[in-house]
């Protein structure tokens, strides 16, 4: 399952948004380090396209793709160090596969900010540099347990040691080690380290309906951050945290209604996950018959065995064929069999590389 910790300063939203996607009820007051534990949720990815396709084969389940969400205590400055509480809180983000960088966007006198102003460019930068920092330490302290591997001239220590120096250099000169090139097999020597700047970000700017949000003020600081965020190669997705988390307790057909009454434009959870799978270069595929309807998530680029896997592992070790339709395909030709019929349904191979929206059966041995 897809797991996605969400960082960012003390009281910018975090476990707002957490509480918005999961519908769990933890501590968001309004003051610092309120959360103390990393808290842990499972939510359901929204997709139309497995509701329609669960309502054309009758299903008795319908079960979407999932997303674990981690939300984690506030990073100050000087938290690689130990400052505020997130010294103990960098390692639970560790084994996440993105990370969720919440910033604030809006002004508001009543709500406090850690610095006093909101600047998101230096927020950003402050929640970088303690990932950094914290990465530099890893990096530091693995070369070091390396060296009598190295003396011993052991091949795989060297190599490893080479790409190390290579992203010890890149963090001390201020930049992510996602900026290092490096090959599937120098990728392979580092993955155990999990280190926390090669790991994608999505930057989430956290607006306020009726606030004074910083793409309205123009005042110069929005355009700033949308700027820093593509030097820094990432992507960006704008959310009202406060509304969609007010918005759990209204009825699915009367939320549009709601939102528009509060001016704001689109579903910001929706946004959100859509944003969090183009970050990571995800996409979705279904298997759909009477007894369940379910999506499964892949790398962009994956083999048809690598989606079975998804699924079983058999699928793809004694993998042989896998049947495969459009989801707009499938719904149009009404069922199936009308669809096998038509001669719509398509045999692949070994070599199929997955669409996103492809509904498949696999054949195994």
């Amino acid at each position: 399952m897809l797991k996605i910790g969400i960082v960012g300063l003390p009281n910018v939203g975090k476990s707002t948004l957490f509480n918005a996607l999961t519908k769990q009820s933890v501590p968001a007051e309004n003051y610092p380090f309120c959360t103390i534990d990393p808290s842990v949720g499972v939510v359901g990815v929204p997709d139309e396209r497995l509701d329609k396709l669960a309502a054309l084969s009758g299903s008795e389940k319908t079960l979407p793709a999932a997303i674990e969400f981690v939300d984690i205590a506030g990073l100050v400055k000087g938290a690689s160090e130990g400052e505020g509480l997130g010294n103990q809180f960098l390692s639970h983000i560790r084994e996440v596969d993105a990370i969720l960088q919440m910033v604030r966007f809006f002004d508001d006198a009543d709500i406090t900010h850690v610095h006093g102003e909101v600047d998101p460019v230096r927020d950003i930068e402050v929640i970088n540099l303690e990932l950094i920092l914290a990465d530099q330490q890893a990096v530091a302290n693995r070369r070091e347990r390396l060296q009598g591997d190295i003396r011993a001239q052991k091949k795989e220590a060297v190599a490893e040691d080479a790409v190390l120096a290579r992203i010890e250099h890149a963090l001390t000169s201020g930049h992510l080690a996602r900026t290092v090139d490096m090959s599937e097999e120098e990728a392979k020597l580092i993955k155990s380290m999990n280190l926390l700047t090669l790991k994608p970000i999505l930057y989430c700017f956290n607006g306020k309906s009726g606030g004074h949000n910083l793409d309205e003020v123009n005042d110069g600081r929005a355009e700033a951050a949308y700027k820093y965020v593509e030097s820094l190669g990432g992507q960006s997705v704008q959310v009202d945290a406060r509304t969609e988390h007010e918005l759990n307790d209204v009825a699915d057909d009367d939320r549009n209604m709601f939102r528009s009454e509060l001016g704001v434009q689109v579903d910001g959870i929706e946004a959100l996950i859509r944003g969090a799978y183009r970050t990571l270069g995800l996409l979705t595929f279904f298997t759909t018959g009477p007894k369940e309807s379910r999506a499964w998530t892949v790398k962009q680029g994956a083999l048809a065995p690598d989606a079975g896997a998804a699924i079983h592992n058999d699928f793809k070790e004694k993998f042989i064929r896998a049947e495969v339709i459009g989801w707009e395909k499938l719904l149009a030709d009404g069922s199936w069999s009308n669809a096998r019929d038509k001669g719509d349904i398509r045999m692949e191979g070994k070599t199929y590389t997955v669409v996103d929206g492809d509904v498949m059966v696999f054949h195994h041995s």
